[in-house]
């Protein structure tokens, strides 16, 4: 149950005990992760939503719950109030009492033009997965060094946006340093997959990369909205089966690159594209959804939820990016 939990991304942590030092705990996590090259998808993803949630669940809870993380014993906490504000505010490092978080995280203002650059790596992302799915293998090799390039300016974000001593803004640095650390694991894997032209992992890899930098966004602030509804069948659950033309997922089950629409589950009506299937034997499916609000959300979902969409279809959007160089 707790599996399943992390992977709709629910709220239920385990929080545990943890060295005071944040950023050496988070450096040394990564480096043992990296060390490890037989952890396997399911299990890297899972503790990255328990540890983005635990460190955000520490964040919001009361005093008393974290001196409790703090102690020698673990204990399961279910956390109604997702990033609630802080009730003192007193945390040292300036004006901390005025960056209280509640619902959707909310960058410092002294960010200059580091909002604009983080965003603009989705563009990028788009890009990559054009030329991915058309197989460029010639212009699919220079992304890697293109976004690695952006790593001081994912630090620098990480560390102005959310500057001070409050527990809010220091979960969230914690936070946010994961997810990059993930971002940056699975681009490696990206690149070796590239080099070798191995087009299934290559799409696995860009998946990865697609969800963690999907979460950093969300955990940054740096969405263009804000849906606090966690469960959003009210709004999907009354789409008539006759409404939704699609391929029986059991029968003809979407491979990537295929447009397809969610037909269970709590966004049950969305539409999207597969851009991944995980072949670790969770028959799970990554799925990036149109475009909302000028943001892609990105989903892992059983692949019976995601059915091929049938007839005429307008092709995705990055398919109508223009070739650097008119190519």
């Amino acid at each position: 149950a707790e599996a399943a939990a992390r992977r709709r991304g629910a709220v239920v942590v385990v929080v545990a005990a943890r060295p005071a030092d944040d950023e050496e705990y988070d450096a040394r996590r990564d480096r043992d992760d990296d060390d490890d090259g037989a952890i396997s998808r399911r299990d890297a993803l899972g503790r990255a939503m328990c540890g983005v949630a635990g460190v955000l669940a520490m964040a919001a809870s009361p005093p008393s719950v974290v001196a409790a993380a703090d102690g020698k014993d673990a204990s399961e906490t279910m956390i109604p109030g997702f990033l609630m504000a802080s009730s003192e505010g007193t945390g040292g490092g300036g004006g901390g009492a005025d960056r209280g978080v509640r619902g959707m995280p909310v960058p410092s203002k002294k960010l200059g033009g580091l909002t604009s650059k983080i965003r603009s790596v989705s563009r990028i992302m788009d890009e990559l997965q054009r030329d991915l799915m058309q197989e460029r293998w010639d212009l699919v090799e220079g992304y890697p060094s293109q976004l690695r390039s952006y790593v001081p300016v994912f630090t620098s974000y990480t560390d102005s946006a959310f500057p001070t001593d409050i527990p809010t803004d220091k979960g969230l640095r914690v936070a946010l340093r994961y997810e990059v650390g993930r971002l940056f694991a699975s681009l490696e894997r990206f690149r070796s997959a590239a080099s070798r032209r191995a087009l299934d992992e290559a799409y696995v890899a860009y998946s990865d990369m697609s969800l963690h930098l999907d979460r950093y966004l969300r955990v940054g602030g740096l969405y263009t909205f804000y849906d606090d509804a966690v469960d959003l069948e009210r709004y999907y659950g009354g789409v008539a089966e006759s409404s939704l033309v699609y391929a029986d997922p059991k029968k003809d089950p979407a491979l990537v690159r295929d447009l397809i629409v969610l037909v269970r589950g709590p966004e049950k009506g969305r539409t999207g594209i597969v851009i991944g299937i995980y072949p670790d034997g969770s028959d799970t499916c990554a799925v990036k959804l149109d475009r909302r609000g000028g943001m892609r959300e990105v989903r892992v979902v059983s692949r019976t939820w995601a059915a091929k969409r049938l007839g005429e279809q307008d092709p995705d959007d990055v398919f109508l990016i223009p070739q650097q160089g008119g190519g």
